[in-house]
């Protein structure tokens, strides 16, 4: 989910009420650099988790219970400095850098649970997982699409939710307490209000200009929903 401060004018500066051919080419580009993001992070993953830096990578994120939480810390750091870059209005190289980096951000962090995934559940469990997230995608953005319906009202349950998040995630680590299935599925329910947020200020709030921010909020709470359903499908195998 992107957290970045929409431009608050509106009329043909917005992507909702601009003309039809311009709106179109908005959704258009985004949706395309949505794609372009994850196609990169799965050939980032692959290739990571295929090499010894994988491994090494593990090792390096769990060698104490704090290494994790510090792990998150530089994590969330780099997402807030993305989001900052892709949201620029003064450069479209710093918004793409800002789109890259995020995506290199995330195939990192998503290393410890891609090689406990592989190493006992098998690939198999990995595409399984990535089948289900596309689906439960496609299904909540059709939602916002068919109904047209303005989801920003959403914006302060999930920055509480996520609050709220963050502090049993910390607390797990700290007391060394698993957080379970009901935990993940929570953070799935989660993912989908933020994708349809995502999707709903895409559609109301941003500008036409602005679709590598709009692919990038998108981009992070897609993530945000394959690490969870991957985490319930592994914890399940």
């Amino acid at each position: 989910m992107n957290n970045s401060t929409f431009n608050e004018v509106r009329g043909e500066f917005s992507a909702a009420e601009a003309l039809p051919a311009e709106r179109a080419a908005f959704i258009r580009k985004t949706y395309v650099h949505l794609a372009l993001a994850v196609a990169v992070f799965t050939v980032l993953c692959g290739a990571i988790l295929n090499s010894p830096l994988s491994q090494q990578l593990v090792v390096m994120m769990s060698g104490t219970r704090y290494s994790w939480l510090l792990v998150l810390a530089i994590f969330m750091g780099v997402s807030w400095l993305a989001n900052s870059w892709a949201s620029s209005n003064t450069s479209r190289y710093v918004q793409y850098m800002g789109l890259i980096l995020l995506t290199l951000a995330y195939s990192i962090i998503f290393q410890p649970l891609l090689f406990m995934a592989t190493t006992f559940a098998g690939v198999g469990v990995i595409a399984k997982a990535g089948v289900v997230t596309v689906g439960l995608f496609l299904g909540l953005t059709a939602v916002v699409f068919m109904t047209r319906k303005d989801f920003s009202f959403l914006g302060p349950i999930l920055a509480i939710g996520g609050f709220v998040a963050l502090g049993f995630i910390a607390s797990g680590i700290i007391f060394g307490f698993s957080l379970g299935n009901i935990f993940a599925f929570a953070m799935v329910a989660f993912a989908g209000g933020a994708i349809l947020y995502d999707t709903s200020n895409m559609l109301h709030r941003y500008r036409t200009d602005q679709h590598v921010a709009a692919s990038l909020g998108l981009f992070a709470s897609v993530a945000l929903l394959f690490w969870y359903i991957l985490s319930i499908f592994y914890s399940r195998d």
